[in-house]
């Protein structure tokens, strides 16, 4: 049962899906942040992304709870973001070709009206990738796929044959870590058991 209205800050296919799955309910909302011009280490920097979408998140309701999120690839401290056509999507697979990196998933939790809160976390998962060949690469693009994705790859789509393993949460890498936004939910008695 849950206490309150939930709205989820985020346009992305993936979180909507991991929440759908998990039995949460919420409606999908807008919001006016602006992303760009940080220059932040990845923790920080999806920390500070996804509190933005949720504090200028367009709800409704007084009294409701919104989830902000944004995850980031990082590899050797450097960001890997959304590629911005499909030669930045070659020069990242490359990158991640044969290595591990890291992904952050910022969450941000504002509740807004009775026992208002306002909380952020995130969480990182390791994740391994076969070493790549150029062909495989240039198939992968070719299937439209990394376009969107942050580091230019879905773990959960035609992608998933390269991963070799990974270190931690896998809904992480997704989009949303929602066994940690789930336990925080009870805790803070949105969702009860």
């Amino acid at each position: 049962m849950q206490n309150c209205s939930i709205y989820l800050a985020s346009q992305s296919p993936r979180r909507k899906e991991i929440l759908e799955r998990a039995g949460i309910r919420f409606t999908v909302c807008e919001s006016t942040y602006e992303e760009g011009g940080l220059c932040l280490p990845p923790a920080a920097l999806v920390e500070e992304l996804s509190k933005g979408k949720a504090m200028q998140a367009v709800v409704p309701e007084e009294d409701c709870l919104i989830i902000g999120a944004d995850t980031v690839v990082s590899l050797d401290n450097q960001i890997l973001g959304k590629p911005a056509d499909e030669e930045d999507a070659f020069r990242i697979l490359r990158l991640l070709s044969g290595r591990s990196s890291l992904v952050y998933t910022g969450v941000f939790l504002l509740k807004k009206g009775k026992d208002a809160f306002a909380e952020g976390f995130h969480t990182v998962t390791e994740v391994c990738i076969d070493e790549l060949s150029d062909s495989e690469i240039l198939s992968y693009i070719r299937t439209g796929e990394p376009m969107d994705k942050a580091g230019a790859y879905a773990i959960q789509g035609i992608f998933g044959k390269h991963i070799k393993g990974i270190v931690g949460d896998y809904y992480n890498v997704m989009g949303l870590p929602v066994n940690e936004l789930y336990r925080r939910l009870v805790l803070k008695n949105i969702i009860s058991l």
